[in-house]
């Protein structure tokens, strides 16, 4: 592991009153906190005593974080289930917190959201068969994060059921 660098030394009242002025400004989620602590040098034992602070206050709670994650995500970026997922767990959400932020989401609207992206992405994808066309999108689907049997009915509907040209090798 490489050692981090230091970006300037902060004293842990410092740094509660600076974590205080970011999250009043933007919702911030614990491994946020620890991550901007352990840049400015603030010792493990106060890091997780400024933390103790900011969520007693409710500067930063991790449920309405993973809350606030998920709808964003969802509506404005148009990511699946899977990548939220990934990109919470790493940001150091608890598990329970991400299946219960998940399951608060509308997966009814999952459909229309990934096939909006399929268009969009098919409109500027360039391919000389249906059936290229329908494994570019079936990789861009994926790579949103929504789940393989959604992305292969979306890019079927939008392809035409392209599969690959029979072999007369044989």
């Amino acid at each position: 592991m490489v050692p981090q660098r230091i970006k300037r030394s902060k004293s842990p009242e410092q740094a509660l009153s600076a974590l205080m002025r970011l999250c009043a400004r933007a919702e911030k989620c614990s491994g946020d906190a620890l991550r901007l602590m352990r840049g400015w040098g603030v010792e493990p034992a106060a890091q997780q005593q400024v933390l103790r602070q900011l969520q007693q206050q409710r500067f930063i709670d991790d449920e309405r974080y993973a809350a606030a994650f998920v709808r964003e995500k969802m509506r404005l970026s148009g990511w699946g289930g899977r990548k939220i997922r990934a990109a919470l767990a790493r940001k150091g959400i608890a598990e329970a917190l991400i299946a219960g932020a998940l399951a608060q989401a509308d997966p009814e609207a999952a459909g229309p959201r990934l096939r909006e992206q399929l268009v969009r992405k098919a409109r500027t994808t360039r391919c000389r068969t249906p059936f290229e066309l329908k494994t570019k999108l079936i990789r861009y689907g994926l790579s949103l994060g929504y789940e393989y049997e959604t992305v292969l009915d979306e890019a079927n509907k939008l392809a035409g059921d392209a599969g690959p040209e029979p072999c007369s090798d044989f």
